[in-house]
């Protein structure tokens, strides 16, 4: 038994606009199949994709507060050209420049329109193949701890543990990584932007819910009342929804 990140579910006061905003960024198609607007590959709505890790616009009526989001994406460029044409085309979409202490750093920081930061990487080979999203990252305060959750809730591979970093794959070596970097600080607001995890088919939804709280997960009542998903919240606090398969 074990769980996929399907997408990534970021909160907005416009779904419809911040969906349309990520479709351009990342080279996708938004679609609406429901209240919320899902943002995946060209070609028709695929859910669950089988490689990629899209993203799901949910609306809601509050606005993002000043305090940085502890999940972002990381997006790939394949050269310094096309890193400062995606950063110039994202501009013109509605990105804003982002200051998050990143200080002189060869990336670049954004906020896409609703103010939900993302970081413009410079060329790197390790994420060459990922797709537009590089990695899904995420502040924490013990990357070892954290991944060791991660890496039992999900049958993704952990491809490296430091004090300060830690890093996971799908075990096929495709689409983004996940990610979990040592940040100072402590989580004071509900997080904006969180995973959703799937099981697999034949796989029972209730039962790896039972096993993720044996790990370490803890429910959590956002107000989502009677949903066929189950909110939860990793040892750290960081939320993640367990999705019911279609």
């Amino acid at each position: 038994m074990a769980l996929r990140p399907v997408q990534v579910n970021i909160k907005a006061l416009d779904s419809s606009a911040v969906g349309r905003f990520w479709a351009e960024a990342l080279g996708w198609s938004a679609y609406s199949p429901g209240v919320t607007t899902y943002v995946g590959p060209v070609g028709g709505l695929v859910w669950p994709d089988p490689v990629a890790v899209c993203i799901d616009v949910v609306p809601v009526p509050e606005p993002k507060t000043t305090t940085k989001n502890r999940v972002h994406l990381d997006l790939a460029t394949t050269s310094t050209a096309h890193q400062a044409e995606l950063v110039a085309r994202l501009q013109a979409l509605g990105a804003t420049p982002a200051h998050v202490g990143q200080g002189d750093v060869p990336w670049t920081v954004l906020a896409d329109p609703e103010g939900n930061e993302f970081c413009v990487l410079e060329p790197r080979e390790i994420y060459r193949g990922t797709g537009p999203i590089a990695a899904v990252v995420v502040d924490c305060a013990d990357p070892r701890a954290v991944a060791r959750f991660w890496s039992e809730a999900m049958d993704w591979t952990l491809h490296e543990v430091t004090d300060d970093h830690a890093v996971l794959r799908s075990a096929k070596g495709v689409g983004p990584y996940l990610e979990f970097l040592r940040t100072p600080g402590v989580k004071t607001v509900p997080d904006r932007v969180h995973l959703d995890l799937l099981p697999y088919p034949g796989d029972d939804k209730e039962a790896e819910v039972v096993r993720l709280r044996a790990l370490g997960a803890t429910d959590l009542d956002l107000g989502q009342g009677d949903v066929p998903w189950t909110c939860l919240a990793d040892p750290e606090g960081h939320e993640f929804c367990v999705l019911a398969l279609p």
